[in-house]
């Protein structure tokens, strides 16, 4: 799996997790060139606490367009370490 933003490959690998039609990319799959902070964060009842990334590419920012639980439920252990995707980010 790929996951793309502005023709730039912002993660990369064949080790993803499927939840909630997501995938879910390691964390050192990132391609931390085009990887920001961000102090965005969301709950979900099943999952926790969802902390985000923002990316930037040729001076574009998008804003919290990759989310990631470091602390994930028992129920989503298996996302903890990985990193998904949106805002207009193709995976693929």
């Amino acid at each position: 799996m790929k996951a793309t933003w502005k023709g730039v490959t912002i993660a990369e690998s064949d080790d993803t997790v499927v939840v909630e039609g997501n995938q879910y990319f390691p964390a050192d799959s990132l391609n931390r060139q085009h990887v920001t902070f961000s102090n965005h964060r969301t709950g979900c009842p099943w999952k926790g606490q969802a902390y985000y990334y923002s990316l930037m590419v040729d001076g574009e920012l998008n804003e919290n367009a990759a989310w990631y639980y470091p602390e994930p439920t028992e129920a989503a252990s298996n996302i903890k370490g990985r990193v998904a995707f949106w805002k207009g980010v193709k995976v693929e």
